[in-house]
């Protein structure tokens, strides 16, 4: 079967009479737009008129018919010949002037090679081989040259973002450098107060060693005047066993040689006697208890103040501090109710933060043995409350118009000076104000860990 072109010309040939064909496949734009051409001209066609391959796409749309019968349709415009002459003859009719100018061989300057050489595989006219080598060329120069502009803009972008970086890197060198310099100052400075700590402990151990040679001299001073007066005791002793043995002597003698003028005495001095008493008994004088000693003010053996108490080496949130402070003698701790349970579990309603703070003191009360108050604000109850004091612990409200920090200083002035008395309270003015009246305060922290400890 002779095949021909859209005009219905013979097949082209090259100059020595051989059929023309591609020694290459196809560009892959030349294919894309050979076969968007046939899947255009392919719904102009009859079922019967399509190769038996084809007629399963008859009724897809063009685009569906390019993406899955791209293949297909490529095989069947190469191998069947009547079929791209029908193709062709639709190419034709859709566009007769690049038909014509192609089968004159003087295909447009101006058109798009790509579809000058997609034009030229359908209709095939005379050098179509060299109309799709020149597309190929041209779309290969066309996409090299992309390539290139997109190398270009690539490279700028590059040249950009390593510009950014040297600036950034430069920016964050002298970041680093500013960090640096300051680093080295506060090492400087670290270092100075150092060794201003190191002279200053120092210093300390200095007076510490003099401290103790002083401590030492005094003990050793002490010791001689022990010695001392262990010898001027026993010398006074040995006087005194001396004076009484001759004071023995005096009475046997007077015993014996008693004369009546000595008799005449000792009825004078029984009479002043008997009136001293006589005179006591109308008077009522209790006997003598206190001695001019005892007016001296000075600090008995074994006894500790709460300020004695707060010099020792513990922590403010330790408690056993607590325990020491309630160890003293008639101490008496004075709670300051609603700051502990707020500080403790203020997610509780406050009649449960009352009974739980309650029931710790309680429990405290009785394994320490020491006075224990709980003051709550009754300015929050919006009724009396009715409540039972646990063992060991007097609870008071504050009356109306009268806050729970100011009952707590009433008590701490009520007390006289001397006795323990422990506030606690995380209010530094409660706190400052109990400790102008003698009271020691501690935070509510320490009560909470203690009781902790309790339960």
């Amino acid at each position: 079967m002779v095949e021909r072109s859209a005009s219905g010309a013979e097949p082209a040939e090259a100059a020595d009479g051989a059929v023309e064909a591609l020694d290459r496949p196809l560009p892959e734009g030349v294919r894309r737009r050979v076969v968007a051409l046939v899947s255009d001209a392919f719904g102009g066609l009859t079922v019967g008129e399509l190769p038996a391959p084809l007629r399963q796409y008859a009724r897809f749309t063009p685009t569906r018919r390019a993406k899955f019968a791209g293949n297909a349709m490529a095989a069947a415009l190469e191998s069947d010949a009547l079929f791209r002459q029908r193709i062709g003859e639709r190419l034709g009719e859709r566009q007769p002037e690049l038909a014509r100018a192609l089968e004159s061989g003087s295909p447009p300057a101006a058109a798009d090679p790509v579809d000058v050489a997609a034009a030229a595989y359908v209709l095939r006219p005379a050098g179509w081989v060299k109309l799709v080598a020149a597309a190929g060329e041209e779309v290969q120069r066309a996409e090299a040259e992309r390539a290139d502009e997109a190398s270009r803009r690539e490279l700028e972008r590059l040249r950009e973002e390593l510009a950014q970086a040297r600036a950034q890197t430069r920016s964050e060198t002298e970041r680093l450098r500013a960090e640096l310099d300051a680093a080295r100052k506060e090492a400087d400075s670290l270092q100075r107060k150092l060794r201003s700590a190191v002279n200053d402990v120092r210093r300390g151990e200095a007076a510490l060693r003099r401290s103790r040679a002083e401590t030492d001299a005094v003990r050793a001073e002490a010791a001689a005047q022990l010695s001392a007066a262990e010898s001027e005791t026993r010398r006074l002793k040995a006087r005194l066993g001396e004076a009484e043995a001759s004071a023995e002597a005096g009475r046997r003698a007077a015993r014996e040689g008693r004369s009546v003028e000595d008799m005449r005495l000792r009825l004078l001095l029984d009479t002043v006697l008997d009136a001293a008493r006589g005179l006591r008994r109308e008077l009522a004088l209790p006997p003598a208890s206190i001695r001019p000693a005892d007016g001296v003010d000075a600090v008995e053996p074994g006894r500790m103040s709460p300020k004695d108490i707060a010099a020792r080496a513990l922590s403010e949130t330790d408690p056993a501090l607590l325990d020491q402070l309630l160890a003293l003698p008639q101490a008496h701790l004075i709670v300051d109710g609603y700051n502990v349970t707020k500080t403790g579990y203020p997610q509780l309603p406050l009649e449960k933060q009352r009974l739980r703070l309650l029931g710790g003191l309680s429990v405290l009360a009785a394994q320490t043995g020491a006075e224990m108050t709980c003051v709550f604000d009754g300015a929050e109850l919006a009724a009396p409350v009715l409540l039972a004091p646990p063992r060991g612990v007097r609870v008071l409200f504050s009356k109306p118009g009268v806050t729970a920090d100011e009952l707590i200083r009433q008590l701490a002035r009520a007390e006289p000076p001397g006795r323990p008395v422990v506030v606690v309270s995380t209010d530094r003015e409660v706190a400052d104000g109990v400790a102008k009246a003698g009271a020691r305060p501690v935070a509510s922290a320490l009560l909470l860990k203690r009781l902790s400890r309790v339960s």
